[in-house]
């Protein structure tokens, strides 16, 4: 099992991380700008990767930026937006071939390198702006990306149940923005706004190939100038008093499946030393298809399409979703419950215990075969301010007892009951006792 090691350094302002590996035929870049989750910047954070990825000053429209992808050997580029904790990232990745193993090819990583420096900081812009034209179209593609949300219901459910759950909390700023704000955005405020995120952000550079450091040491030096950083101020939150009885919204739409969500405080988060014991207890709960919530739920009592549980590492928080008849609400939300006390009560055998630790090592294999699959991991530790070696990572899974997953179940409480279902399966209000 060859595992990967990462060296990392800071300079210009910047966090730059190098992992060596013989394991791709290619190199990967990534770019990652991390600031607070906030409501008044997140509709703006939203737009940003659909404005940036569509033209740069010297490529300034999506066709030529892809010629240029082109003339890369086929360099694959890509912009997004997500939420881990309470924070918000934007990530660049550019992946090329590595002209290692291409013949007479020498200017491959300069002219990706000076590519991506371009796509981050030379974006295609008119007098303070962004260009008009590609920002009108984008801010119709973001509005119409947020409107559709509510015809995808299992987002929509975990979104609301989110809503729900994390009210006036941070996390529950929706990740995609909200169109009455998007409407008050500008090509000029926007722009603005990114100058600003420039400066205060939090920059990580990821770098992932075969490569001698020494070489990729002075080439992003040479196109990663960062001459100022004014980091966010970051407020952290109370935390949050514990319900003394979970609350239980119901929402009605024309649907044919009911949605069951169910949120839990899992009192324990990626920095806690109970994380790996969390991580087998989401396994055995519903993580995997061998898992209660599958095998009782969905196959000994066919009360659900789908049923499976995730767990939130930075947030400390354990969603299960459930798509169900709306009739059975009552039965599924009580058999749910009911594989949550039976891992409280260690009904769980050994067996059960080794084959879940078994597929979540083969799960983090399967992570480490693919380049981003590197850097989510490696940046989920940097974003905690915590360092696993990897090979410590299956160490402690290995290590996991039965008495460790009991202990860390007892601590789990049920926060928030989200149902989405139709006027006709509406459970009655005896059903919530």
């Amino acid at each position: 099992m060859q595992l990967v090691e990462r060296q990392s350094e800071q300079f210009n302002h910047l966090n730059v991380h190098y992992i060596k590996t013989e394991k791709f035929k290619t190199l990967y870049f990534v770019v990652k700008l991390k600031a607070p989750l906030h409501k008044d910047t997140i509709t703006k954070r939203a737009l940003l990767p659909y404005v940036l990825r569509k033209g740069t000053e010297s490529y300034p429209s999506e066709v030529k930026l892809q010629r240029k992808l082109d003339d890369l050997y086929g360099a694959t580029l890509s912009l997004d937006g997500a939420k881990k904790g309470d924070y918000h990232i934007i990530s660049a990745r550019l992946e090329i071939a590595n002209d290692k193993y291409i013949k007479d090819e020498g200017s491959l990583v300069d002219d990706s390198l000076a590519l991506l420096y371009e796509l981050i900081y030379r974006p295609k812009v008119n007098e303070n702006a962004f260009d008009k034209q590609i920002f009108n179209r984008e801010k119709e593609t973001l509005k119409n990306s947020i409107e559709s949300v509510i015809d995808d219901k299992m987002r929509y459910a975990n979104m609301r149940l989110i809503d729900e759950m994390c009210k006036n909390e941070r996390y529950a700023i929706r990740v995609h923005g909200y169109v009455e704000e998007l409407e008050e955005i500008t090509e000029k405020s926007l722009y603005t706004y990114y100058q600003n995120m420039l400066l205060q952000d939090d920059i990580d550079i990821y770098i992932v190939g075969d490569f001698e450091k020494s070489f990729m040491q002075q080439k992003i030096r040479d196109y990663f100038q960062r001459e100022k950083h004014e980091p966010h101020i970051f407020e952290k939150e109370q935390i949050q008093q514990l319900r003394h009885k979970p609350k239980i919204i119901k929402e009605v739409q024309e649907i044919n499946q009911a949605k069951l969500n169910i949120g839990y405080r899992t009192l324990g988060t990626i920095k806690d030393n109970n994380y790996f014991s969390l991580q087998v207890f989401n396994g055995l709960f519903g993580g995997f298809p061998s898992s209660k919530l599958f095998l009782n739920v969905r196959e000994k009592h066919s009360l659900a399409y789908y049923a499976a549980s995730g767990i939130e590492s930075h947030k400390g928080l354990l969603l299960v979703v459930s798509g169900i008849d709306a009739k059975d609400f009552s039965k599924a939300h009580e058999i749910i419950d009911e594989q949550l006390r039976a891992i409280q009560k260690g009904d769980f055998t050994e067996e059960n215990l080794e084959e879940t630790k078994k597929q979540l090592v083969n799960g983090l294999l399967e992570t480490l075969d693919h380049p981003n699959g590197i850097v989510e991991l490696l940046y989920q530790q940097d974003l905690a301010q915590i360092t696993y070696p990897l090979k410590e990572i299956f160490t402690n899974i290995h290590h996991v007892t039965k008495e460790d997953v009991i202990q860390v179940a007892n601590q789990i409480q049920k926060d928030t009951v989200y149902l989405l279902t139709s006027k006709e399966g509406e459970p009655n209000e005896k059903d919530n006792s």
